[in-house]
């Protein structure tokens, strides 16, 4: 279970030199990773699956809609944008369709995102998980490419926070689990709502184009969110925040 989030961060110990002054603190502190669209290729999946789904209700939407208008996004806040936009209630059903297809495509298309393994054995940085992914989904991605067991206990979902992205809780609350000052996270992000929550929050935050659904311009468009640089690979990442490895 996730720690106590208003527990207080670690005071720390190092005594102040004569001076007054502390050293500065290694950077990043920790890496905070969200997971469809990092860790896993699945927003393609999922989005695609939504997107058919909808669909088939009478609710007409392409899958790059549903990747424009939702990807990074809390499911409750994609259905509340629905229901607004058609005038009706999402019936039950669209739920459980889409959870079975979801965990049929997972068994059979989900792929762990290149390079992802290799980074994680050499970080020398903790690391976590903060996804707008509800906890069931989140943990099936994970364990399907192997990647649970690499992250456990430290896999943090929207749903345990008031707001999902682009509100900044979700991160918050991953570095009060994780026991970090917010101005020692890296966040690693590939949708505009999730820079922009990992700015609100005060952390920085590199953009990742290499998933499937990263069309011509996301890079651009995850700049202009505030990322302050973009990933393509993750064998870019050490280049880029040599302190975590």
């Amino acid at each position: 279970m996730p720690r106590d989030p208003d527990a207080a961060l670690p005071i720390l110990s190092t005594p102040a030199p004569a001076g007054g002054r502390l050293p500065p603190r290694p950077w990043p502190g920790l890496l905070v990773f969200d997971c469809d669209g990092v860790l896993i290729d699945s927003e393609i999946v999922v989005c695609r699956l939504t997107a058919e789904e909808f669909t088939r209700l009478g609710y007409r939407v392409s899958t790059e809609e549903v990747i424009a208008r939702f990807a990074g996004r809390p499911e409750g806040e994609m259905i509340a944008d629905v229901e607004a936009d058609w005038g009706r209630p999402v019936p039950a059903e669209f739920f459980s369709r889409v959870k079975a297809r979801v965990e049929q495509a997972y068994a059979t298309e989900l792929r762990i995102m290149p390079g992802i393994a290799d980074l994680l054995d050499r970080l020398r940085v903790p690391a976590c998980v903060a996804s707008s992914a509800y906890p069931a989904k989140l943990r099936l991605g994970l364990e399907v490419v192997g990647l649970a067991q690499r992250f456990d206990p430290n896999i943090v979902s929207a749903s345990l926070v008031a707001r999902g992205k682009p509100a900044p809780d979700v991160f918050v609350y991953a570095a009060g689990w994780m026991r970090t000052p917010v101005a020692d996270c890296l966040v690693i992000e590939d949708s505009i709502p999730g820079i922009r929550a990992a700015r609100a929050a005060g952390m920085r935050a590199f953009g990742f184009t290499g998933g499937r659904h990263c069309g011509p311009g996301h890079r651009e468009r995850l700049l202009e969110a505030g990322a302050e640089q973009v990933m393509g690979r993750f064998e870019e990442l050490q280049g880029l925040a040599p302190g975590a490895f």
